[in-house]
């Protein structure tokens, strides 16, 4: 049986404003960050529809659990990250036509594919989690902790399940599929698609959220957007958009450990890869073993001090 616990958080975003840079040390990660949030509401409603559809297809009790356990902790992920954008809605009123279609991006994903492909695409993006949500928990001083620590908090939790549940999509995927060839050939469509659905929400981000207040251009996160605005810049007869300045969330960060990030996603998506052998991040132990022990997870920077 799944060894998966659901755990029901609130973040108290309603309390008070929440920034859109709620890290203002890190204005690209703040809004890569804000991105995440978007695109989880879309996609973790999309995986709650996809295992109640393949659930027939489901013969092994044991993965059946898992699959259970597995689509209550991503409902949990949704219903936190809507408080988080619910908060940034209230603040931003036009991002509730970019929420809106995020969302409308997976139910289009769900309307028009296979539960085969669906799966895939949950098997394939939920592989690269560990590595990448890896890199950004070991250096959780610099992305995490100069934030609100409400957001900070909620990303943390998330990351930290991902990590716990890192095999549950796999194991899900060859119950019923059963096809590493599939799930390769089908990767770079999944992928294509995934980075649609994040550019909606960063073409909204500049739409509807003031550059003084996000400091960033959204779109910065994309390789091929700050080319083109490079070259807009050496043209003279071509003008960049002014959305702001183009830094990237992990220019902090050593090249190296990005390296290692980028190695263990590719490594994802090949044949018989097994997320169970993947290496974790320590603050993930740490984590865990601090919710044991009845420590405010949702305050994980300023539960001392406010206890104190």
């Amino acid at each position: 049986m799944t060894d998966l616990q659901v755990r029901k958080m609130d973040f108290a975003f309603s309390d008070y404003d929440v920034p859109f840079l709620w890290n203002p040390q890190n204005p690209a990660f703040s809004s890569m960050a804000n991105a995440v949030s978007f695109l989880a509401i879309g996609f973790e409603k999309m995986i709650v529809q996809l295992i109640t559809q393949a659930k027939p297809q489901i013969t092994d009790p044991e993965v059946a659990a898992e699959a259970d356990a597995f689509m209550r902790q991503e409902g949990q992920h949704s219903t936190a990250h809507r408080q988080h954008v619910k908060a940034l809605i209230r603040r931003y009123p036009g991002l509730q036509q970019t929420l809106d279609a995020v969302i409308a991006e997976f139910d289009k994903l769900t309307a028009e594919t296979s539960v085969k492909y669906r799966l895939a695409y949950v098997a394939d993006l939920e592989a690269t989690f560990t590595p990448v949500f890896k890199l950004m928990l070991d250096n959780d001083k610099n992305l995490f902790a100069p934030g609100d620590d409400r957001v900070a908090s909620l990303f943390i939790w998330h990351f930290v399940e991902e990590v716990e549940h890192r095999s549950s999509a796999l194991i899900i995927f060859n119950s019923v599929v059963d096809s590493e060839l599939y799930r390769m050939r089908v990767a770079a469509s999944i992928f294509r698609h995934v980075l649609q659905v994040i550019r909606v929400a960063c073409v909204g981000f500049n739409e509807h959220v003031p550059l003084e207040e996000r400091q960033v251009d959204a779109l910065s996160m994309f390789a091929n957007y700050r080319r083109g605005q490079t070259l807009r810049r050496w043209l003279p007869f071509l003008r960049p958009a002014d959305n702001g300045t183009m830094p990237r969330a992990f220019d902090d960060l050593g090249l190296r450990e990005q390296l290692v990030a980028l190695g263990g996603i590719i490594r994802s998506q090949t044949p018989g890869h097994n997320p169970e052998h993947e290496n974790l991040p320590a603050l993930a132990d740490e984590w865990f073993q601090r919710y044991e022990q009845g420590y405010d997870v949702t305050r994980w920077y300023t539960a001392d001090s406010v206890s104190s």
